[in-house]
């Protein structure tokens, strides 16, 4: 007799920074999210699609949860609590390296608040000594009864299959809600947009990498060649001359690398060409927000 076929949706939630966008990759197996050592580099939900002959895991990654300080911000903080309703189970995702914060006792206290089943994952175990993994293990016991606790390396793909297989108890049968060969809900555009963002967030110094946002204004495949024309708005003139750079070897040099990724994801040859625009303090803006795609489902 056939075993029937589950399905659910699991929540990726925790801090900003602790690898949640690294794991969602991960499961999915290819770049869907953008990675970054910089803390709230994720800015909207993102689907990724686990999927095998009898069973589909629909992921929603998640903003980092954390204090905002602007409309943005609050936007994010939003998106995150949200997600957490209407899933099947939630995927606390904390960052072994960095200890345990404050935030993360307050998440860990009253999680169980939501209702789901809600799994800790212990990520970057790569980097620490095996004997501080335990007394974290203890720590956040005593503050709620996990349903599970996994140590993972997300970056070397150490536990990911672990979690993927304890996953499984908490979904019931139910339809494939996306097509088999699907990883991701999000447009093509999107991700080239966002991979931009990724390398600005690599290339460039504190603040600056925040207040940009990418519209691709152009993509339209000729032949073999994708041509990909996409504008980067900052907050300020300053912050033009320093995403351009000295004779315009910074902007190059985002461009080559975004490039890169994006002739990966697409698996042939594109021309990308970037155009640098100033929209003062757009974070703040309701408009501006929506306009440049953070906005609510409804």
């Amino acid at each position: 007799m056939d075993n029937k076929f589950k399905s659910g949706f699991c929540a990726i939630i925790g801090m900003p920074n602790v690898g949640k966008s690294t794991l969602l990759n991960a499961i999915a197996g290819q770049k869907i999210a953008i990675i970054s050592d910089k803390p709230q580099t994720t800015r909207n939900k993102i689907l990724a699609i686990y999927s095998t002959p009898d069973k589909q895991i629909v992921f929603t990654d998640t903003p980092g949860i954390h204090n905002p300080h602007n409309k943005l911000g609050e936007y994010m903080v939003k998106i995150a609590n949200e997600s957490m309703r209407d899933t099947d189970v939630v995927l606390f995702v904390v960052d072994a390296s960095r200890g345990i914060r404050d935030l993360e006792r307050d998440i860990a206290k009253n999680i169980d608040k939501l209702g789901v089943p809600c799994i800790l994952v212990i990520n970057k175990v790569d980097i620490i000594k095996k004997e501080d993994l335990l007394p974290m293990i203890a720590d956040f016991s005593s503050m709620n009864d996990f349903d599970a606790i996994i140590p993972i390396s997300a970056k070397t793909n150490d536990g990911v299959d672990s979690l993927l297989n304890i996953l499984e108890d908490y979904i019931e049968e139910g339809p494939m809600f996306y097509d088999e060969d699907m990883v991701t809900d999000q447009p093509e555009k999107q991700i080239a947009a966002e991979i931009i963002r990724e390398k600005m967030l690599w290339l460039l110094d504190k603040e600056v990498p925040h207040g940009i946002a990418i519209e691709i204004t152009k993509m339209k495949e000729k032949k073999n060649v994708t041509e990909i024309h996409a504008t980067i708005y900052c907050e300020r003139k300053t912050h033009k001359g320093i995403i351009i750079g000295k004779n315009g070897e910074m902007l190059k040099k985002i461009g080559s690398m975004a490039r890169t990724d994006i002739e990966k994801m697409l698996d042939h040859k594109v021309y990308l060409e970037l155009w640098v625009k100033v929209k003062d303090d757009w974070r703040n803006s309701d408009f501006l927000i929506k306009n440049f795609g953070y906005k609510d489902d409804e």
